[in-house]
């Protein structure tokens, strides 16, 4: 069967006819793949432990038609490699269980097939042949686990957090100490570039390129990079990246600079790409590019004439994907998509029809080979329900001795509090086992938004902030059966910081429980970018003390996110920010002994002062504070919250109107009578409460805002204006920027 063949073509007209009354044009083969739809069935293969990002690789076929071994490791320290054969998976070989694995790649000789098996648990590395045995292990000795691995020929490239190294024939080469966190590499080879070139993802939204051990130049990219994958695998100079936010693009990798060839945006605000392959699933002669992300969904972008990308198919895991990869596993000469879990799911997405239909008349009838999986499942099953049940005798009857210990399960937890930019909001997270209920307590106050994926009911208990050690939120999650992933948002307060804690209690027996910690910081909502808009009115804010470098750095990363935590091998550095719900913008320029903020926003100073205040006094350091401050900033700053706010108090003020004019429609019987703003109001209530719905306390923050900004003003001034809010929130009830921007200069 022909790549053509494998998908589902549906024309209006047969190739090699014409429509009654139509002059035939000529099309060529290429045109005609491009309009083809891509049918894709699910095949679950194989479950093994949970699983790291990229530990999955499909080994070479041995022909051009052959299916291929699938080899995958997880945090047991087992590698397995397995084929399928007859619909069943048959194992290859199984590595005896060690230190969790935490990434694989293929390698081999130059020019020979790349079918050894390399994979990395903790500083060692060691490598497998395609049928088990072991040739290879090679310790590293880094002080930090290796996250991130490239294999070609002798040469091998690790990172740990923030190091780079380069080894050839086991032998040390090249070492490269990282300004952020390293979160992938992969390595470009052409004719056009002098040797083997490393390329860095960076978690400072950077993607640094390498020569020897020395950086040869960085390429700024829209969000953190999260996997890196070269779009042609055996040699050429572009590489595809992905973002935790959601990002896809591609670079060219040249000797002194790159050029971004594309990217694409997440405008359905789906999650963080953690794999990326390239395989040509559409069968058209180009490889189309494979992406796994973090919320489960998998994606195939294909390219269109004029060699952009687009979205070709889509289909939605209930866990994230760790691992993606296109070839052939289930049966020969059928293409698919293989992806690996978090929990350990080989799953395949494939071009073989997974239906049998029955004629008109007929009963349907399984195949002899599915009738003997379904009796060899079945089995199985009852195997499987048999050790249960005897299991749990042992355990009753263990219990009861008087020598008695519980043992408490241990499960995985896979979370994640990342700042997203669309809504200003955080979100977690993921468990290996089935989840029985959630408890979020808060010790500051934050808004629950809510997300249209999370099917679990909450409840909110009462609390009482005033209270020493008081709660400012205590929320309960009851999930569903079988719920392993948990999507939750909150939005917290700048200036309020404190601590988030989730209590996470999975479907076990014996019931336990695991806590998760997150620092919510005072400019909690602020995230890193590249560059300032320096023609915006700044406030400034100045430090002078006896402070050192690593003391000032820890304190930016106290009150900052994306900030790393390790300090800088530089003497100064200079970090620029963005506020996620307002737009405004933070400049933070620092070194032994002095610190300068720049702002357009005055109570991000504000809070900046007052936090670095009581962190020196702490460390009963005397710090010499200054201040610069623009009053154009203030006028500045409401004018970036207007048209939100404007937003906002119309959307409540419809929502408002929503049940009395549905109440008119009812009496009346139709709403014919009402003007035509109130009837587009009916026409799009639905829309209207439900984004009312995602954005609980939205005007209460923008109030909170604005009356911040208006104290925060005049304490620079040295004046106590509290007395005065009472009359600034009546000036927002009955809102115009005009007369906002008037009362803050009359004061």
């Amino acid at each position: 069967m022909s790549p053509s063949d494998r998908c589902s073509v549906r024309p209006s007209v047969h190739r090699g006819e014409t429509e009654p009354g139509h002059k035939e044009e000529p099309e060529s083969l290429w045109v005609f793949l491009r309009k083809m739809e891509l049918h894709l069935n699910r095949v679950d293969y194989v479950q093994v432990g949970v699983t790291s990002q990229k530990s999955m690789r499909l080994l070479p076929a041995l022909g051009k038609k052959a299916t291929q071994k699938v080899a995958i490791a997880d945090h047991d320290g087992i590698l397995t490699c397995f084929g399928m054969k007859k619909g069943e998976a048959v194992p290859v070989f199984k590595t005896l269980p060690g230190q969790k694995i935490s990434r694989m790649d293929l390698g081999g000789a130059p020019g020979t097939p790349q079918e050894k098996i390399f994979v990395c648990s903790g500083s060692q590395v060691r490598g497998y042949t395609k049928k088990g045995k072991q040739f290879l292990t090679f310790e590293a000795n880094l002080t930090e686990s290796i996250n991130a691995m490239y294999v070609s020929g002798a040469d091998l490239f690790v990172c740990a957090s923030y190091i780079y190294n380069h080894y050839c024939d086991c032998k040390d080469q090249d070492y490269f100490l990282s300004g952020d966190k390293i979160n992938d590499i992969t390595c470009v080879s052409s004719e056009k570039l002098p040797h083997l070139t490393p390329v860095l993802a960076c978690q400072d939204r950077v993607l640094r390129v390498l020569q020897g051990s020395t950086l040869a130049y960085d390429i700024e990219v829209p969000g953190p990079p999260s996997v890196l994958e070269l779009y042609n695998k055996d040699a050429g100079e572009e590489v595809l990246y992905g973002t935790t936010d959601g990002r896809l693009g591609l670079v060219q990798i040249g000797e002194h600079s790159a050029v971004a060839k594309w990217e694409i945006d997440n405008d359905k605000k789906k999650g963080g790409i953690l794999c990326v392959d390239t395989f040509d699933i559409i069968g058209d002669g180009v490889n189309d590019v494979l992406v796994g992300r973090d919320d489960g969904t998998v994606q195939v972008y294909g390219f269109d004439s004029a060699n952009e990308p687009t979205l070709r198919f889509e289909h939605v895991l209930s866990e994230s994907v760790t691992s993606i990869q296109g070839g052939c596993v289930g049966r020969e000469s059928y293409d698919e998509i293989v992806t690996a879990t978090y929990t350990g799911w080989v799953t395949g997405l494939t071009t073989e029809s997974q239906k049998t239909e029955a004629g008109a008349g007929e009963e349907f009838r399984m195949s002899k080979e599915t009738q003997s999986k379904v009796e060899a499942l079945r089995a199985e099953l009852e195997q499987l329900q048999g050790k249960v049940l005897q299991g749990r005798e042992q355990y009753q009857q263990t219990t009861q001795s008087s020598t008695a210990v519980s043992a408490v399960p241990v499960f995985n937890i896979n979370d994640k509090f990342t700042l997203c930019q669309d809504d200003a909001s955080y979100s977690l997270l993921e468990v290996q086992t089935a989840i029985d209920n959630l408890l979020l307590q808060s010790d500051v106050p934050i808004d629950l938004l809510d997300v249209d994926k999370n099917s679990a009911v909450v409840s909110f208990s009462e609390c009482d902030p005033e209270q020493p050690n008081g709660n400012f939120l205590l929320a309960t999650y009851r999930c569903q059966a079988n719920t392993t992933r948990l999507e939750l948002k909150v939005r917290s307060i700048e200036g309020q910081y404190g601590t988030l804690q989730a209590y996470i209690t999975p479907r076990l027996q014996p019931k336990t429980c695991q806590v998760r910690q997150y620092q919510i910081k005072p400019l909690s909502l602020h995230q890193r970018t590249h560059s300032i808009d320096p023609t915006r009115p700044m406030n400034r804010l100045s430090l002078v003390g006896q402070f050192s470098f690593a003391e000032i750095h820890s304190w930016v990363v106290f009150c900052l996110p994306e900030v790393p935590d390790k300090t800088p091998a530089e003497d100064s550095i200079t970090f620029y920010f963005h506020n996620t719900f307002l737009g405004t913008q933070l400049e933070a320029t620092y070194c032994k002994g002095t610190a300068h903020f720049h702002s357009d926003n005055i109570s991000t100073i504000s809070i900046l002062s007052d936090v670095l205040s009581k962190e020196a006094t702490k460390k009963k350091i005397n710090l010499n504070i200054s201040y610069d401050i623009n009053d154009d900033s203030v006028s500045h700053t409401l004018r970036m919250i207007h048209p939100k706010l404007e937003f906002q108090l119309l959307l409540a003020k419809k929502v408002q109107l929503v049940d009395a004019l549905r109440e008119l429609q009812v009496h009346e019987g139709n709403a014919n009578f009402l003007i035509p703003e109130y009837r587009s109001i009916l026409d799009e209530s639905a829309n209207l409460l439900e984004e009312y719905k995602k954005q609980p306390a939205h005007l209460e923050r923008l109030y909170g805002m604005i009356t911040d900004l208006f104290i925060d003003k005049f304490k620079f001034k040295g004046q106590n204006v509290k007395t005065k809010v009472s009359s600034l929130l009546e000036i927002l009830d009955n809102y115009d920027l005009n007369s906002l921007l008037e009362f803050f200069q009359d004061v």
